[in-house]
């Protein structure tokens, strides 16, 4: 009788399972698509002026393979590049003026702030530097850019057009992660499914729509509409400051785009799944407000949704449970069919779609362990700086 309570409550279970899948499919912006990309675009007659601001903390292994395809845009109008070195230990900041001088291309500003004050993160105390430089030469739009990320020489042109022509006040592009080593080809393109699941791009762009993000790497942002929005001072505190960016700009009314990008690319390795641990897991409580039962949900969540249906199957199969098994692999075929475009997208085989389980078991994994960090008091650490927690940053105002 136990037995069979049991075999039935993991049927009923992966049936939850399976109906979550199917919500997930349909309902959910249709996020598990790859096909959202710069949308329709024309030339404007005359183009606009833009400075490109570069945030930079020690990326002088990066910064060869990056910073020479932003001198070498193609673009008509007037642009030019500032690239602030936050407190970089490794020459950045030589490095980059070296570069410049060899490559030519775009004239190249390298600044230092300083730094940060209490209550900003290091990268956004980085931007305000540097929109504050840009902000001299009256540009229309500005290019925020990281600097492990490469552009295609007509990036800056495209994203230009696309802007102009769909009156968008913030064009960002979600750059191509490099995938190479085993981590990376198990990691990296399920951070970006899981990113398009929480953030479905084509709610993002559309009119009306709540739903706001953007990718820090990529991001073409009106100078007027930062200005309105008080970016970066309004977010000055936020860890996810793309997210917090794009919010803040809908809040003021801009519109906002976020697709996938087919010529940005990042060039930063995470060879280990220790580097990308310390990716996902510096941000990932920061994602759920810090919240205890958001947390807690979350973990439930990932847990029905992405660890259920394999135990399921399993468990009905040596149980012979025909309802638990067929409930539970359907919704593992379900899961592994919207997760073959992202794979396709990155170039990857297609046998590592039945293995998302695994993955979103060491997600499950860096978030608990950002949350163990955070009550540690340790805040989110990133190169070499530890960020306070929120409630331990002073409002001023």
């Amino acid at each position: 009788m136990g037995q069979t309570a049991r075999v039935s409550a993991v049927a009923w279970t992966a049936a939850g399972s399976l109906l979550s899948w199917l919500w997930l499919l349909l309902c959910q912006g249709f996020f598990w698509r790859t096909d959202v990309r710069l949308p329709p675009r024309r030339e404007p007659d005359a183009w606009p002026s833009v400075c490109v601001v570069v945030p930079a903390r020690d990326e002088a292994a990066v910064l060869p393979a990056a910073l020479p395809s932003l001198l070498r845009q193609d673009y008509p109008g007037r642009a030019e590049v500032f690239l602030v070195d936050d407190g970089s230990a490794d020459g950045t900041g030589d490095l980059a003026r070296d570069l410049a001088g060899r490559h030519g291309g775009l004239p190249l500003t390298v600044s230092s702030p300083g730094e940060p004050p209490a209550g900003w993160t290091g990268k956004l105390w980085a931007v305000r530097h540097g929109i504050g430089l840009a902000r001299a030469r009256g540009p229309e739009y500005l290019l925020l850019t990281d600097a492990d990320i490469a552009h295609a020489p007509d990036s800056l042109r495209e994203l230009v057009a696309a802007a102009r022509s769909g009156g968008f006040d913030v064009v960002s592009q979600m750059a191509r992660l490099r995938v190479e080593s085993t981590w990376e080809r198990l990691v990296v393109p399920a951070f970006v499914y899981f990113f398009a699941q929480l953030y479905p791009f084509r709610r993002i762009g559309g009119e009306g729509t709540r739903t706001a993000a953007a990718a820090g790497g990529c991001v073409l942002l009106r100078a007027e509409t930062a200005e309105r929005a008080r970016i970066p001072d309004a977010i000055r505190h936020a860890v996810i400051d793309d997210v917090a960016l794009a919010r803040a700009v809908k809040r003021g009314g801009g519109r906002v785009w976020l697709g996938l990008a087919d010529r940005v690319d990042s060039v930063r390795p995470y060879p280990r799944l220790g580097d990308l641990w310390r990716m996902v897991s510096r941000s990932a409580y920061a994602q759920l407000r810090h919240n205890p039962l958001l947390l807690a949900g979350t973990v439930a969540g990932l847990a029905l949704v992405y660890l259920v249906p394999p135990v399921a199957l399993a468990a009905g199969l040596a149980a012979g449970s025909a309802a638990a098994a067929v409930a539970g692999g359907l919704a593992w075929l379900v899961m592994a069919g919207t997760y073959v475009p992202m794979l396709r997208y990155y170039r990857q085989p297609l046998w590592l779609a039945p293995l998302l389980p695994f993955t979103a078991f060491l997600y499950l994994l860096m978030t608990v362990d950002s949350a163990v960090q955070h009550y540690r008091g340790r805040g989110a650490a990133w190169k070499g700086r530890t960020y306070a927690r929120p409630e331990a940053v002073p409002d001023e105002g």
